[in-house]
Order: structure tokens, then sequence, then C-alpha cells
């Protein structure tokens, strides 16, 4: 009798299960013990596989996505990459509303994937009618039979993790986790995650990763909205220039704020030493990781787990191309020339 073919009906059952990996060499002299949550180990490259999937799914359920509908979302390419995928799998068609600030690498993947592409200005206001927000909101309106996903403020974002990257990190850490360090920019993947390992224990800390130019970390400490907090910044899918409602601060218990450059090579020191190519919002919560240590936030008790939230391969055009270090200035005398080919002529 033959043994059946091991084989999955789609790249959908992919999603989900990635693995926990310490990171040994870039931790070596911080105190605690640091395992990351890899999230480009999904099929999509990117955390944002669970909330697209998960989302779709519960539409599905609701009889509010009909065969042949349209799905339309704001995004800084992950999520658009997601919901495209799974768009070509349950036969939706998709449009994308995009920051400018998105990386090239990540535009032209969602083309590829027969995404239909609006690219909006990064540095104008949430209400202004070219932001990625409104011009998402008028698609909606004018497309029949169009879906909003709308990530920043469904409840849903939050729900994807609970269920499913909360678990996934309370079991494989034996529940014996400490620390949960994630990025924020929705919120959903920090805040999701937070309500399930609290729900577990209390007294698990959740420090979120914030950008300089973003709201998040004021106002989470005030709640207030500081408009005179914003400004351009680099980082992509990281920090907001509104408040989500898809983030529950009161699951958050601090943030600390990174820099564009600090975080780019942080990036770029994790495909050295750890040889985990993982994309600029990685470098991010691994530089606030850095930070947290050197303020005495963990102990040589701590079990810290670090979302790693999508692949390198997004930014080639940006933190892993030389030229790009070096148009942003952040190359200088103190800086290595990781500059490593030479052309034999």
């Amino acid at each position: 009798m033959r043994e059946e073919i091991q084989a999955h009906n789609s790249v959908l059952e992919l999603i989900g299960d990635t693995p926990l990996i310490k990171l040994n060499n870039i931790a070596a002299k911080m105190k605690g013990n640091y395992f990351a949550k890899v999230e480009a180990f999904n099929p999509g490259h990117s955390t944002k596989d669970r909330i697209a999937l998960y989302i779709i799914e519960q539409a599905e359920k609701k009889g509010i996505l009909k065969p042949g509908d349209t799905i339309i979302e704001t995004t800084s390419g992950n999520t658009g990459f997601s919901i495209a995928m799974v768009s070509i799998i349950k036969g939706y068609k998709c449009i994308l509303a995009v920051s400018s600030k998105s990386s090239n690498d990540k535009i032209d993947m969602l083309k590829t994937m027969g995404a239909k592409v609006y690219v909006c200005p990064a540095n104008v206001s949430a209400d202004d009618s070219r932001s990625y927000y409104q011009v998402a909101k008028r698609l909606h309106e004018e497309t029949k039979g169009s879906v909003y996903i709308n990530q920043y403020f469904n409840e849903l974002n939050m729900d994807a993790h609970y269920y499913s990257t909360g678990p996934e990190i309370w079991n494989q850490t034996k529940g014996k986790i400490t620390h949960l360090v994630a990025c924020s920019g929705t919120g959903g993947t920090i805040s999701g995650t937070a309500r399930f390992l609290k729900e577990q224990n209390p007294d698990v800390k959740v420090i979120g990763i914030d950008a300089f130019g973003s709201v998040l970390k004021k106002y989470h400490e005030t709640r207030e909205f500081d408009t005179n907090e914003i400004y351009p910044y680099r980082i992509e899918g990281l920090g907001k220039n509104l408040i989500p409602t898809a983030t529950d601060f009161n699951s958050i218990d601090d943030f600390i704020k990174v820099t564009d450059e600090s975080s780019a090579h942080t990036a770029r020191e994790l495909a050295k030493t750890e040889g985990l190519f993982v994309g600029y919002t990685s470098g991010a919560a691994m530089q606030g990781l850095k930070q947290l240590e050197e303020a005495g936030e963990f102990t040589s008790k701590s079990n810290i787990v670090v979302i790693f939230p999508d692949h390198g391969s997004r930014y080639m055009s940006k933190v892993f191309s030389d030229d790009w270090m070096n148009q942003q200035g952040f190359f200088d005398a103190k800086t290595e020339d990781v500059r490593a080919i030479e052309y034999i002529k």
C-alpha cells in the first residue's frame, strides 16, 4: 500500500507556527536570555500573513465577503503582500493604497502578486485626501462589492495574534517568558500577543518599540495626541501619526524609541552575527532590546522574546543598499565600510 503524498493544499496552511530562535552572538554581552520569534518563516515572509488570513476568513464567515469581491487595504507593504497572497488563493481582487515611504522592493512585489497599487505621499497628515488612509476609504466607496480591511481600526487585527502568536510564544517558552518586546505600528501584533500572555501570567512585561517622529510613546504615557511629536522618519511599519484603535495601550507596559540610523545598522548586524536576514523593523526591535538592556531592564534570569516581523528581502534598496545608507548619511568615519565587493578587471 502506497503512503500518501505529504503536501499542503496551499501556502495558506503554512501561516503561523513560526520558530523561536535563540540569539547568541549579538546578545553575548547582554544580561538575560534572548529569543527571536522570526515571522519571516511565514509564506508571505511577514507577521501580516496572520491578520490577512484571519480577517478575510472572519469576513467570509459573516457573509461580508462573497466570491468575486474586491479587498481594499492601507499598507506599508507587508499587509498588502499578505492580502494579495490570500486573495489569489481565495479568488478575490485586491486594491492597495501604499505609502511612498515603502521600499520599491515592496511595491514591485505587490504588483507581482496581482494587486492594483496606489502609491500615496507619506509625509501628509492622516486626514489629507492624498494620504493612504483617505485614498483607501475613497476607493472602497467607489468600488462596488468591496471590503476595506482597515487594519489600523479593526479589532480583528488584535484577535489574530491573540489566537495565534500569543499561544505559540507561551508554548514555545513553556510559560517561562518574562518580557515581550515588539514594534508597534497598527498595534495588532503587540496588543493581541500581550493580551494572551498577560492572561497566562500578569507579570509578563510588554515593551513596545516606537520611532522618533511617531506619537505612540507619548500617547501611551499621557493619553495626549501631540502633533508636535510628528515629523518624517524612515523606518517602515513602525510608529504612527495617528492613534490606531487596533492598539490596546493598557496591555503595553512601556515604550522605547529608536532612531532610523541605529535600527538600520542593527538590521545589518543581525545578518552578520546571527545569520538572520530580517527587515528594517526587526533591526528596530533588536536596537530597542539593546537600549533596554543598557538601561538595566533585564537580569540574568530574564527570558526575553522579541518579534522580528519580516524578511530582509523587502529592504534591498534601503538598509541593505550601501548607496542608500550613504545617501541617508548613515555611514561616517566611525562606521565600518561594509563594501565587500571587488570587481576584477
